[in-house]
């Protein structure tokens, strides 16, 4: 069967896992947006340790889980958001304003909604976590 969306299943991976209680798990196969969403989950403290695995395929990551992380996913498809519309994302998809960050792909690079609101620039939505 072929995967769709690469970026989904390791979200979905990685969230059963974490409901489940394991302490670690494998995500695969790789790609560079998925090494920049857990670099993102690891700087804000939701995972802790990860490593790419290089099997001469795909490439596997192996993830350390903390337990911190409640909810996670991707937002397909990836709508366009502008600099004015980061605040209607935010009130729809998180709990809360202290907690849970929306990650964006902009001209600059994948970086969260704060990021974003900092250099005063838009993209497409990649997903979220809190």
């Amino acid at each position: 069967m072929v995967r769709m969306n690469v970026l989904a299943d390791a979200l979905k991976t990685l969230y059963n896992a974490e409901k489940r209680g394991k302490r670690q798990v494998i995500i695969r196969p790789s790609s560079k947006v998925i090494v920049k969403f857990l670099q993102e989950m690891q700087q804000n403290g939701y995972i802790g340790e990860f490593e790419i695995v290089d099997d001469h395929r795909a490439q596997k990551i192996v993830v350390e889980l903390n337990g911190r992380l409640n909810k996670c996913g991707v937002i397909s498809p990836r709508f366009d958001v502008e600099y004015g519309e980061l605040e209607k994302w935010v009130v729809n998809l998180l709990p809360s304003r202290q907690f849970g960050k929306i990650l964006i792909s902009t001209t600059y690079g994948i970086m969260t909604h704060d990021e974003a609101r900092r250099k005063k620039t838009g993209g497409k939505i990649l997903g979220f976590f809190y």
